[in-house]
């Protein structure tokens, strides 16, 4: 048969290559196995069931009432504040969204105005722990972020961390360890965790198993309720600055 008679083919340079040669045979189909999904590290929990009721336990968080310095926008870690009168008013109104839970355990921050937010919620304190205290701010203590970028425009904290404070893998080694020790009261019930804005905002997405760069898309309002849960067994948040 001529090339010209090969369908398809147009002459010596076609597709077909020469005059009166063959067209290659058709590569052979060789079967890809398929991709495997990657493993995933689960991490064993413990039951997390109420025992009053069968629901599912949660950890509670539950941010302190107003200050001078948070109404001002100024970053306050290691200064311990009193809370304002609004702040106050915010802990009691805190406390009776809180009255029908029933909590194993009360983790509070040591700093005064956390302990005062828990003393007018209601809720009787059962241990501090310097893990809950906020991200130590270091120089920048006392300084609103808009003071800050007139020095150093490109700074943020969740990815910079404070110079002579804390940085962010610090701030997140602590918190793992305040939601690790908060999940071994969870077979028992709720646990509430009284602390900070930037502190519980990187446990939030420290809950999640995410760097805690992404603590810093949570807004936080002072003594709002968040609640961290489980989804067919994974780690949810359940409500969020409510």
């Amino acid at each position: 048969m001529a090339a010209g008679d090969l369908p398809g083919a147009t002459g010596p340079s076609g597709p077909t290559g020469p005059a009166g040669s063959r067209p290659p045979p058709a590569a052979a189909h060789v079967p890809h196995p398929a991709p495997q999904a990657a493993t995933r590290l689960k991490r064993a929990a413990p039951s997390t069931r109420r025992p009053d009721d069968g629901h599912m336990a949660e950890i509670v968080l539950i941010r302190h009432g107003e200050t001078e310095w948070s109404a001002a926008g100024r970053h306050t870690s290691y200064t311990d504040l009193e809370l304002t009168e609004n702040g106050e008013f915010q802990a009691r109104a805190a406390g009776e969204r809180l009255k029908d839970r029933n909590f194993a355990a009360v983790i509070s921050s040591p700093r005064r105005r956390a302990l005062r937010t828990a003393d007018l919620a209601g809720l009787t304190v059962t241990e501090t722990t310097e893990d809950l205290a906020e991200w130590n701010y270091g120089k920048y203590e006392g300084i609103t972020t808009l003071t800050i970028h007139e020095s150093d425009p490109g700074w943020w904290l969740w990815r910079d961390g404070a110079p002579e404070g804390e940085s962010p893998d610090q701030v997140a080694a602590r918190l793992d360890r305040a939601l690790a020790h908060a999940r071994t009261f969870l077979p028992r019930g709720d646990v509430a965790l009284i602390a900070h804005g930037h502190s519980l905002r990187a446990a939030g997405a420290r809950w999640l198993g995410l760097p805690v760069e992404y603590g810093g898309r949570l807004r936080l309002g002072t003594a709002t309720i968040s609640t961290l849960s489980f989804e067919h067994g994974r780690e949810a948040i359940a409500t969020w600055n409510a």
